[in-house]
């Protein structure tokens, strides 16, 4: 269609904490860490839903935010997760040790590789497996803006307990830092695993590439949107839709039939929601969700897979400072 549908929200409302010890999940007396940030959200295939977090601290962290820390520092960590009625329980999270959630995606073992972490940016199952897109962060600038080396997929046969980081399945970044797919959305239809990617930092716009579910973990594999088609050659890629985008999840709403879209805009100070008809766009400019004037140091954005099909929408959004993720609910329609 040739047009992009206006997805509104209505009443907005942050639902409860996910991370935390003061969060129902009591997540430094139970998991063994205090904050994190991200909480990505993907069906496992088996009805279960998987929570991955980036930069994550235990005992010792103080508030706020991240950085160049060492208290229990994990770069990552992943958690079973259930729907509730007051929130999303965490069920359990991949240990190291009774009580301690465990870092699941390790660093780059090169040592010419500078990387200050790996951090998970979209996740998928497809057949059994589990694929995680992550980048590796060279260094970071100025808010909003850093340097990757590369974008990933890591794959696990195992539910999520162990990963594997294939060096072939990387989008490799220019010197400059200008490719895209550093960063990740996946989503499906019948035919196709799609990956919507954008740059590193939260400035540039938004690409998008398919491949058929069998190929997920293989970059050779992918075709890239140009913009009137689709090839197998990514300097083609043209982006499907504009910036400036930070993180993002996309995601079909059985209940309104159309695609959603939710990403930062990080200059904007806001979480925006777009809509389109098909996943090559035309997308919509999108209608704030949530803003910093409420929230300060919003970002994030991911959808929860199974609230997709009525009146409303689940998505998780983190803040800088606590440095830790919430539950938010937003009612939707079409204008």
């Amino acid at each position: 269609m040739g047009f992009a549908p206006l997805v509104v929200p209505g009443r907005v409302e942050v639902v409860a904490a996910v991370t935390g010890e003061g969060s129902p999940n009591r997540t430094g007396t139970r998991f063994g860490f205090l904050a994190t940030d991200l909480g990505i959200l993907w069906d496992d295939g088996a009805g279960g839903v998987l929570a991955a977090f980036g930069d994550t601290y235990g005992e010792g962290w103080r508030e706020p935010g991240a950085g160049a820390r060492t208290e229990d520092h994990r770069r990552n960590v992943l958690a079973r997760c259930t729907s509730a009625a007051h929130g999303l329980a965490l069920d359990e999270v991949i240990e190291d040790a009774p009580g301690h959630a465990a870092e699941i995606l390790p660093a780059d073992p090169r040592r010419w590789c500078i990387e200050s972490t790996v951090i998970p940016t979209a996740g998928i199952a497809v057949d059994g497996v589990q694929y995680m897109h992550y980048m590796s962060v060279r260094r970071w600038g100025r808010p909003g803006r850093w340097r990757t080396n590369y974008g990933g997929i890591a794959r696990s046969e195992d539910g999520g307990r162990t990963w594997t980081k294939d060096r072939r399945a990387r989008w490799r970044n220019s010197l400059f830092g200008g490719r895209p797919f550093q960063m990740g959305g996946f989503a499906r239809d019948e035919t196709h695993v799609y990956l919507f990617g954008t740059r590193n930092g939260r400035y540039g716009p938004v690409y998008l590439a398919r491949v058929e579910p069998a190929g997920v973990g293989e970059p050779g594999r992918y075709e890239y949107w140009t913009g009137s088609g689709w090839s197998g050659r990514m300097r083609r890629s043209r982006p499907v839709a504009n910036g400036p985008a930070g993180e993002l999840s996309v995601a079909y709403h059985s209940g309104l039939g159309v695609w959603l879209m939710v990403h930062l805009d990080d200059p904007g100070g806001r979480l925006l929601l777009r809509g389109a008809h098909d996943v090559t766009g035309p997308w919509s400019d999108g209608e704030p969700l949530l803003t910093g004037r409420e929230h300060p140091g919003l970002y994030g954005g991911y959808l929860h897979p199974h609230a997709l099909d009525a009146d409303h929408i689940y998505f998780t959004v983190s803040r800088w400072d606590p440095y830790n993720v919430f539950l938010a609910r937003a009612e939707v329609a079409l204008s």
